[in-house]
């Protein structure tokens, strides 16, 4: 139940965070920018992307001809001189300031994040101090290991990559802190 009740703190704790990092301290936005054609680059999208929703790159090569010289060799001189892109694609449009169910499935994901922390912090027969350390640790390795990748491959820019370890790095080091308070302080009163 501690475990629990600590997971459900954590997740609170950084969906609040959350709120502060996206919405007071813009850390969601670096790098990214808003287009100085939006309705042409708008109506020309269903054109060349159709109706299948789903991540693009552009430009693009198909992944069952890669090995094909010619067709590597045609995308490397494409690729080398045309501009790139990374587009999620929603060919029916998302209202995005409706944002209840986003707000729904970002506080799940928290706690269930928090939860499964909590569950690994509880495991340890540790202090406070280290608790938060394996906070950390955990933090760290979840942003090198997602972030890091869509960085190198995708070109995410490096302002986003690092703003993302900041909220990152902080918000858990406030949900953990939670956490390891909590999961401390049930074992220091049976003690």
């Amino acid at each position: 139940m501690r475990v629990l009740v600590a997971g459900i703190f954590g997740g609170i704790v950084l969906f609040f965070w959350g709120f502060v990092a996206h919405m007071l301290l813009g850390l969601g936005n670096p790098g990214i920018h808003q287009p100085i054609h939006e309705d042409v680059v708008l109506s020309s999208l269903h054109e060349g992307l159709g109706t299948q929703p789903g991540v693009y790159i552009l430009p693009s090569i198909d992944p069952n001809q890669m090995g094909d010289p010619a067709v590597r060799a045609a995308y490397g001189k494409k690729a080398a001189t045309s501009p790139y892109a990374w587009v999620v694609y929603e060919p029916q449009g998302i209202d995005m300031t409706q944002m209840g169910p986003q707000l729904v499935r970002e506080w799940a994901s928290d706690t269930l994040s928090a939860l499964m922390l909590a569950c690994l912090m509880g495991m340890a027969a540790f202090g406070f101090t280290k608790r938060l350390g394996i906070a950390v640790v955990a933090t760290l390795f979840a942003w090198l290991s997602m972030m890091i990748p869509y960085w190198n491959w995708y070109r995410f820019p490096t302002a986003l990559a690092t703003a993302a370890l900041v909220e990152q790095v902080i918000g858990w080091l406030l949900a953990g802190a939670v956490m390891a308070w909590w999961l401390g302080r049930r074992e220091t009163k049976t003690a």
